[in-house]
């Protein structure tokens, strides 16, 4: 067993009032802790995570902007709902997007860029093992921020940021009754190790194998979400 210390460890950065903001808030969103439907207010989420009023409000644009939160002048915000449905339609622009991006960042992606594409892997790995959901889930934003940056197409990242919460929040509610973490997370690990070693082919046959299994299990949970409204 290797030492702690010796795994690798993400590098800390300074990180702005607003982004951490948003990344509180759309964890809570894509774990449930916000379920959809749930009504909101600035005051309370200024409230509950100490942070102040306007980086609060920049990420509830970010978020109306991505479609997790809606914005109801002078009601207040909810969050959105989820569509089983919808998500098919998110997938099949994930897969050209994500395979782009795959390519792109094998190519562009600087020497510590590729370190943190090998430290996921490796995390992804152990996730695997020890079919640790939280942990997947949070290695997977990381991976998907990551992804990104490394591809160097703003244009692309714009686009891909409007499906990455969807894709989580829909995984967060359905994986347990209709995934196999353990092939997902190993999947991740596949994708990120061929980003980190500068193949752009391999990487972009993991993200298809990735996205394969991802229509899979929304199949499965789409169709299971349906069975269970039937009366």
């Amino acid at each position: 067993m290797s030492d702690a210390k010796d795994e690798p460890k993400p590098r800390e950065r300074a990180e702005p009032l607003t982004e951490q903001a948003y990344r509180e808030l759309e964890e809570r969103i894509v774990t449930l802790s916000l379920e959809p439907g749930t009504l909101l207010s600035e005051q309370h989420l200024v409230d509950q995570t100490g942070l102040g009023r306007t980086p609060i409000r920049e990420a509830l644009q970010r978020l109306a902007g991505e479609g997790l939160v809606i914005i109801m002048p002078r009601r207040g915000i909810r969050v959105a709902e989820a569509d089983p449905r919808k998500q098919l339609l998110v997938l099949e622009v994930r897969r050209e997007l994500e395979r782009l991006l795959c390519r792109l960042a094998a190519a562009r992606a600087t020497r510590e860029q590729r370190s943190d594409f090998s430290r996921i892997a490796a995390g992804m790995q152990r996730a695997a093992e020890t079919a640790d959901d939280l942990t997947f889930l949070r290695l997977d934003r990381e991976l998907n921020t990551l992804l990104i940056e490394a591809a160097q197409n703003e244009y692309a990242m714009r686009s891909m940021r409007l499906l990455q919460g969807h894709s989580r929040r829909f995984w967060y509610m359905h994986y347990r009754e209709a995934a196999d973490l353990p092939l997902c997370a190993r999947l991740h690990a596949e994708q990120a190790r061929a980003i980190a070693e500068g193949d752009a082919d391999r990487a972009a046959a993991s993200s298809d194998r990735l996205i394969d299994y991802t229509e899979t299990f929304t199949r499965t949970a789409a169709g299971s979400a349906g069975r269970q409204r039937r009366p």
